[in-house]
C-alpha cells in the first residue's frame, strides 16, 4: 500500500513539511553540538540535513530499506560528516552504544515490527543516549491527509483499507509512551509538534497527490480516471480557500523522546 521509489517525487510530495516538522522536532531536543547521530527511515535526508545544519554533528548516519531514496540522499544531503546506506530497522548494522542520538522522522509507523525497531534504536544508543521519533496523527491532526482520506471514502468506499488512519494506531501520544516503556526507554516526554501547510492554489494541493509517492498518491495512482476526478472535485469544492486561492491547513504530528 507504500510505494517509497523516488526521493525527488517524496521530496514534491512531503518534503517541504518534512522540513517545517524537522525544525519543530530539533528544537525541542534541544541538543548539543558535536554528538553522534543515527537517523533511521532517513528517506531523502531532509531531517539528515537539518540535523548537520544544526548541530554541526560528529557523525550522521542516515539508514532507510529504499535504495532509492538512499541514492537520493547521497546526492543531494550528503556532506563531510554525513553517510547513508540501506538497512533494516529490525536489524541495525552498527554496534552496541555507537549513538549520542538516534531519531527517526515519520517512518517508524512504516516498520512492520515497531517495537523491534525502537529495541535495535536502544541497543546501539550510548548509556543516556536520546532517542526520539515522530509521526503523523493520521487520525485527525494532518488535516492535508485527513481532507484526501475523507474525501476518498465518501467516493470509494476501498479508500478505507489505504486510510493511514485507520491503519496506524500507534500515531497518538498514549501509544507512543507505551511503546517507549515496553523497550524499557526511560524519561519518556511526548509533545505535540504543529505546523501550517499552506499551498498557494488548489493545484498546488492536489498535484502532488499524483507524485505515487506514499500512501495516499500510492492509492491514488490505483483509481481509475472516473474515481480520481471525483475525489479531485470533491475536495475542491471543500478545502477553506481564501480570496486568493490560497488553502492553509494545521497539520499535528506526534513526537515522543527519552533516554536509553
Amino acid at each position: 500500500m507504500d510505494k517509497w521509489t523516488s526521493g525527488a517525487a517524496y521530496d514534491q510530495w512531503m518534503g517541504r513539511w518534512s522540513r517545517l516538522l524537522a525544525d519543530e522536532f530539533l528544537n525541542w531536543l534541544s541538543l548539543p553540538s558535536h554528538l553522534r547521530w543515527l537517523d533511521l527511515c532517513c528517506g531523502s535526508g531532509v531531517l539528515t540535513k537539518a540535523i548537520v545544519d544544526r548541530f554541526a554533528p560528529a557523525r550522521v548516519a542516515g539508514v532507510d530499506a529504499s535504495a532509492e531514496q538512499i541514492r537520493f540522499a547521497r546526492e543531494h544531503r550528503n556532506g563531510p560528516a554525513v553517510s547513508f546506506e540501506t538497512g533494516d530497522a529490525m536489524a541495525l548494522p552498527f554496534d552496541e552504544a555507537s549513538f549520542d542520538a538516534i531519531v527517526c522522522g515519520l517512518g517508524l509507523n512504516y516498520v512492520p515490527e515497531p517495537e523491534r525497531a525502537l529495541l535495535e534504536m536502544r541497543r546501539v544508543a550510548v548509556p543516556g543516549g536520546v532517542i526520539a521519533i515522530y509521526v503523523w496523527d493520521y487520525a485527525g491532526g494532518a488535516r492535508f491527509l485527513r481532507e484526501f482520506w475523507d474525501a476518498a471514502a465518501a467516493t470509494d468506499r476501498k479508500a478505507l483499507a489505504y486510510d493511514q488512519g485507520r491503519r496506524f494506531p500507534l500515531c497518538n501520544p498514549e501509544a507512543l509512551r507505551k511503546l517507549f516503556e515496553r523497550a524499557c526507554v526511560e524519561q519518556v516526554r511526548v509533545r505535540a509538534l504543529d505546523i501550517t501547510t499552506r499551498f498557494t492554489s488548489f493545484d498546488d494541493y492536489w498535484q502532488p497527490f499524483l507524485t505515487g509517492q506514499g500512501s495516499a498518491p500510492n492509492y491514488l495512482e490505483t483509481r481509475d480516471e472516473l474515481t480520481q476526478n471525483a475525489i479531485r472535485k470533491r475536495l475542491r469544492d471543500s478545502l477553506p480557500t481564501d480570496a486568493e486561492g490560497v488553502i492553509e491547513l494545521p497539520a499535528r504530528a506526534w513526537a515522543v523522546c527519552g533516554r536509553r
